[in-house]
């Protein structure tokens, strides 16, 4: 089942990406930026690829995304993982299995813990005094 344009959200950490794909010839806009400008970070840019490369579909295909909240890392694992679910939804016979076995499919469920009261942070007591 092909389908012209795809839509996908994406979600790591506190962040959000909702992801556009449709058949290209590679441009990735993400918000309003090229992939480059938005992560100056090597490593993300890689991480936020890495479904092209599971799927060996590099510069076939345009992205459109916008993401949101968090950090640039969370942002960019959001990213990866709205990549990963459209490409999906995109082509389900030829993408999904490579994906699913890849574990981009699946949500990273965790997030930071909150502060509690009486803690300096989520678990971090005050230093305790005998007297």
């Amino acid at each position: 089942m092909m389908v012209e344009k795809t839509y996908a959200t994406g979600r790591r950490k506190n962040s959000t990406a909702r992801v556009w794909l449709s058949p290209g010839k590679g441009e990735f806009i993400v918000n309003g930026k090229p992939l480059n400008e938005y992560f100056d970070r090597e490593t993300l840019k890689m991480s936020a690829l890495q479904p092209f490369d599971t799927t060996e579909t590099k510069g076939q295909f345009d992205i459109l995304a916008t993401v949101s909240g968090g950090g640039i890392s969370g942002q960019a694992g959001a990213l990866r993982h709205g990549i990963s679910r459209a490409l999906a939804a995109f082509d389900v016979e030829k993408y999904r299995s490579r994906l699913k076995a890849a574990g981009f499919l699946t949500r990273d469920p965790r997030m930071v813990e909150r502060k509690k009261y009486g803690l300096h942070k989520a678990r971090k007591r005050p230093q305790f005094s005998k007297r």
